[in-house]
This record gives structure tokens, C-alpha cells and sequence, in this order.
């Protein structure tokens, strides 16, 4: 996008879960890149081992694919993160009910009784918590909508939004009045509140 666009590519569907729901590619894209962290991070908390808790996520996206249609995002305390989080958590219990499953190695009874240990953590309705994974989501969002803003909005964005500054100085250092540099933050916060939605 170039300086001015502060709208999505698809204008009659804001909503990244809807776009998603519509198979937009860009949107499942962007999905897997706002929400892969977190799945990893879920599945290692669960007791995964990195190459397991890659496999689960690969799981887990597939589930949401298919069913991403009876997902409500009209209901009041719809979350996608908490829909996400019931999937995750599924998939994890799955995985440990298929290794719980195999044949036990020689000598594996130790081994076996660790396989049938699941984490207190897949027991809990609410995600875990343990980290703000609400500040990593806006960091993982932040690096996505940066790409649809010019190098003097996105400037004039963060200096004064993050950094603090005044929008004297800023539209000073930029060539710009002051009221630019609050429109900047904005079309940069309004784009990526558009982001976020329903997530």
C-alpha cells in the first residue's frame, strides 16, 4: 500500500478472521504469522518437546482451517484467542493420548508413566498465562501493518506514540505540522486495531 492507504485490501470485510473465513491466502497468512508463536509457546508449556510442539501447531491450523466456519464472531465473549487456546490445548491432549498409545520400549515403564503425565496446564479452560502474550500478539501485528505505511508515517507514528515525543518536534525533524503526525498515529493505530479485530 502506499502513504495513504490506511484500508485493508478487502474494504466490504475489515476483519482479518473474516477474511480468513472467506479463504483470502493473505489473511491465512497472516493468521498463521500473528498466532504461530503462541501455538509453539502453548505446546511447549504443555510439556512438548520442540519438534512436537512444531507438529501440534501444524495440527492446530489445520483444525482451525477446517473449522474456522463455526467459529461465532458475533457472540459477545467470542475470543479467537480462547477458541484457538480449546484447540491447542485438544491437540496437545491428543498428542499424549497418541504417544500414551505406542508400544513401550524395553525397560520403559518409567519412561511410559512420564508419556501418561499430562501438564496441570491442559486441564485449564482459560489459556495459560506466564507471559503477555496479549504484548506479543501487538508486536507480531506492528511488524505485519508496518509494510502498509511510508517511512515518514510510520516514523512519525512511533516517535510519537512509543517514544513520547511532541508532535511540534516530530513535524519539525519531518517536515511536517503537527497535525500530520497525529494523523499518522491515527491511520497506524485505526489499521492496526483493524488488525486485531476480534482476535
Amino acid at each position: 500500500m502506499n502513504s495513504g492507504a490506511s484500508q485493508t485490501s478487502s474494504s466490504t470485510s475489515s476483519s482479518l478472521l473474516r477474511r480468513a473465513r472467506d479463504r483470502d491466502p493473505e489473511a491465512w497468512s497472516r493468521l498463521a504469522k500473528l498466532y504461530t508463536p503462541l501455538v509453539y509457546r502453548w505446546a511447549r508449556q504443555g510439556g512438548l518437546q520442540s519438534t512436537d510442539a512444531a507438529d501440534v501447531v501444524q495440527e492446530v491450523f489445520r483444525s482451525v482451517a477446517g473449522k474456522i466456519d463455526s467459529f461465532r464472531l458475533d457472540e459477545p465473549d467470542s475470543s479467537y484467542r480462547g477458541w484457538l487456546w480449546t484447540i491447542a490445548r485438544n491437540e496437545v491432549r491428543l498428542h499424549y493420548r497418541k504417544q500414551a498409545d505406542r508400544p513401550q520400549v524395553v525397560g520403559g515403564t518409567e519412561a511410559n508413566n512420564l508419556l501418561q503425565q499430562q501438564p496441570d496446564l491442559l486441564d485449564q479452560e482459560e489459556e495459560p498465562a506466564g507471559f503477555d502474550s496479549r504484548k506479543s500478539l501487538l508486536h507480531r501485528a506492528l511488524q505485519l501493518v508496518r509494510q502498509d505505511f511510508d517511512e515518514q508515517t510510520w516514523c512519525a507514528f512511533w516517535r510519537f506514540t512509543v517514544d513520547g515525543q511532541s508532535a511540534a518536534d516530530i513535524a519539525e525533524d519531518l517536515g511536517m505540522n503537527p497535525a500530520a503526525v497525529r494523523q499518522s498515529k491515527y491511520r497506524v493505530l485505526c489499521r492496526l486495531r483493524e488488525e486485531l479485530e476480534s482476535c
